[in-house]
């Protein structure tokens, strides 16, 4: 059986980056897991006679490259468990619901009312984040649902402001935010119970998971940034330097969410270059003021200039509760704290993609075949310019030499008309050069 070795990469330091080996069958089993996606992924097809001949390999090779480049940069399926697991399976061969079960059972120690009633494994896209039905043991009939999570790279908090913010989360009460009736954290993860909603959510009716009437919207997971959680879009956002502020993220990740809103599905790309029809114009110059490649460079509008756009300026609230939530001022000097250094965070890391970018447009240009050409005459130009000036320099000293010895004999001269050829430059091959070359996949 052929084996094909792969080279991956997270991100764009070299370093972070590892070697996997995958058989054919490795590839076919993983394309057949993700027939659920309903997308055409471009899988070369199985030959069954004549598949290790070396052309079909190497025909092979280049198909997998291509069939692994469109699985990691579709963002859906790159975030994906079996795409992750497939790629990096020494990072995630961990069974994530076990583990959340045995940290919610830790915290559940001092707090023996609540009851783990099963796995909601059809909910959220985070790996390290699970979602359990829940019920108080006294009153079995009200259904709650629970979130577990690891704490991310942006937790900044020191674990006694985390912990006390997590808990105040249960005392907030608005209109617009979905009530949270428990929520506890430690020094690796945190947990959040909330009454569990049996219509589902925006994505359901946005996908037709669920028909039901168009229900108020209300914000969920607003612990994501308190636990230091990246954002489902932050591979778009970290592309473009504009984007630098928490608000900035906050306005382009809406931009996306109105887009699905509007025409039922993810943008093909970022930037959006054109919008189809939609049913108001004003939806349109929202998206155009947050997707476009022009407001990429110049930055995202910010929240109140979104609210005086015609799509926003003329809605009427009629909801009249009144939003509480009351935090301490020593605990705000830790959130803003906090926010600084988690967008210090996002500039370093679009500062390095963007010297990454530079450096691999330089090698592209480099290694072009119009570069190529170039180089190889400005090479010829030289030698022959070399071998020129060395003639004249051979042909300067025989002449002195023939006039210090005061003699009229001849001597065979090398005429600058006729230089002595250009050496030829050798390639030197190391042992890697001579090994099958890994094919390569950034994730």
């Amino acid at each position: 059986m052929q084996e094909y070795i792969i080279r991956v990469q997270r991100g764009v330091s070299a370093e972070n980056s590892w070697q996997i080996v995958r058989r054919y069958s490795d590839f076919d089993l993983l394309n057949n897991s993700l027939q659920i996606s309903t997308l055409s992924l471009p899988l070369p097809p199985k030959k069954l006679i004549g598949n290790m001949e070396r052309e079909f390999i190497a025909e092979r090779q280049k198909g997998l490259q291509a069939y692994l480049d469109v699985i990691t940069t579709h963002h859906i399926l790159s975030n994906c468990e079996l795409v992750k697991k497939f790629l990096d399976p020494n990072s995630y061969s961990v069974n994530y619901t076990e583990i959340a079960l045995q940290h919610v059972s830790m915290f559940f120690r001092s707090e023996p009312k609540w009851e783990v009633v099963e796995p909601l494994k059809d909910i959220g896209w985070r790996i390290r984040k699970k979602y359990f039905l829940m019920k108080i043991k006294n009153q079995p009939k009200e259904r709650l649902m629970l979130s577990w999570a690891d704490l991310g790279p942006d937790k900044y908090l020191s674990d006694k402001d985390l912990q006390y913010a997590v808990k105040l989360l249960s005392s907030c009460s608005h209109p617009y935010i979905y009530k949270i009736t428990f929520a506890t954290a430690n020094e690796s993860s945190a947990l959040v119970i909330r009454p569990f909603s049996e219509k589902g959510t925006l994505k359901d009716l946005i996908y037709k998971v669920r028909s039901a009437p168009p229900p108020p919207c209300k914000l969920l997971d607003l612990e994501n940034s308190l636990l230091g959680l990246p954002s489902f879009y932050r591979s778009y956002f970290s592309q473009f330097r504009k984007i630098n502020t928490l608000e900035g993220v906050d306005v382009h990740c809406f931009g996306h969410l109105l887009y699905e809103m509007t025409y039922g599905r993810p943008p093909d790309t970022i930037p959006v270059d054109s919008f189809p029809p939609a049913p108001s114009v004003f939806v349109v110059s929202v998206l155009e003021s947050i997707l476009t490649c022009e407001a990429m460079k110049n930055g995202m509008p910010t929240v109140s200039r979104l609210l005086q756009m015609p799509l926003f300026s003329d809605v009427l609230l009629t909801n009249s509760e009144k939003p509480q939530f009351k935090i301490p001022t020593k605990l705000k000097e830790a959130l803003k704290t906090s926010k600084e250094c988690t967008e210090k965070r996002l500039t370093e890391e679009q500062k390095l993609i963007h010297q990454h970018r530079r450096l691999t447009r330089a090698q592209s240009h480099h290694g072009s075949e119009e570069e190529k050409k170039k180089r190889k005459i400005l090479a010829r130009k030289k030698s022959k310019r070399s071998a020129y000036e060395s003639g004249e320099e051979h042909s300067a000293k025989y002449s002195n030499s023939n006039n210090s010895a005061g003699s009229g004999a001849s001597s065979p001269l090398t005429s600058p008309s006729s230089p002595t050829p250009p050496s030829t430059a050798g390639i030197k091959f190391t042992a890697s050069d001579l090994l099958p070359i890994p094919f390569n996949t950034l994730f």
